[in-house]
């Protein structure tokens, strides 16, 4: 792998680690919406982490991949705050 490609990787390791502090605020949350955008923060770090690793391998189709799940990423935002709002909760 060359060089590019190493500091692609640990880029990546790096959204892993971000994302962690993500799930820490999911459980630890003190309120719904906390967990809300921990969630889309976990999301948006996955879709950096697959094309970050998508470039690194020299893989374009895994692009495709990241795409289809930012969309599922927005879907789910959007649902947990409708539901979030639905319930008397405001977000």
């Amino acid at each position: 792998m060359t060089l590019v490609g190493d500091v692609l990787v640990a880029a990546a390791a790096a959204f892993v680690v971000a994302s962690l502090v993500g799930v820490y605020r999911i459980v630890r949350g003190p309120t719904m919406p906390d967990r809300v955008i921990a969630v889309n923060v976990i999301g948006s770090n996955t879709v950096i982490i697959i094309a970050l690793l998508a470039a690194a391998i020299g893989e374009p189709g895994a692009l495709d991949i990241a795409l289809v799940y930012a969309l599922l990423n927005f879907v789910l935002s959007i649902a947990i705050s409708k539901f979030s709002v639905e319930r008397g909760g405001v977000l």
